[in-house]
């Protein structure tokens, strides 16, 4: 496989998650730079557990893409995998945006430890997450969306 310039790496990755067929549901938003990526998913009751807010697992998918996603801007020949994720609860939310921003904070040779925070339509905090992510065997190829 032919490696592509960061910035065409960037938007495959993008056109990769919007193809995923999770995302269908979901219907969720990224952005990846450099080390960074941005998840935005907006709130549908859908998403509410039986107290008539956001179920937890949401908050883990926004902030796992977020996360993920940082990590794989910087592997440009593989998938990356999730190895590990802690996330932190912080407040329910039942309205709005939700918006996940994930970043890389170290890496090494077959490593990638990555930290987000999810904040609601108002900027408060509603949880916080990191994640360690490793280099897989699968290529970042057109047949799994990578175009």
């Amino acid at each position: 496989m032919t490696r592509v310039e960061p910035e065409e790496h960037y938007r495959r990755l993008e056109r990769m998650y919007a193809g995923a067929p999770t995302n269908a549901y979901f219907r969720p938003t990224l952005q990846v730079s450099d080390g960074a990526a941005e998840v935005r998913l907006v709130v549908r009751p859908d998403f509410f557990h039986a107290a008539n807010a956001v179920h937890g697992s949401v908050y883990f998918k926004a902030l796992d893409d977020a996360t993920f996603f940082a990590a794989n801007s910087l592997v440009r020949d593989v998938f990356v995998l999730t190895t590990q994720f802690t996330l932190y609860l912080l407040r329910p939310v039942s309205e709005g945006e939700l918006v996940a921003r994930g970043r890389v904070v170290n890496r090494s040779k077959r490593l990638i430890v990555a930290e987000g925070v999810l904040v609601d339509h108002r900027d408060r905090e509603i949880a916080r997450g990191s994640g360690t992510f490793m280099p897989s065997t699968v290529e970042l190829s057109a047949e799994i969306g990578y175009r």
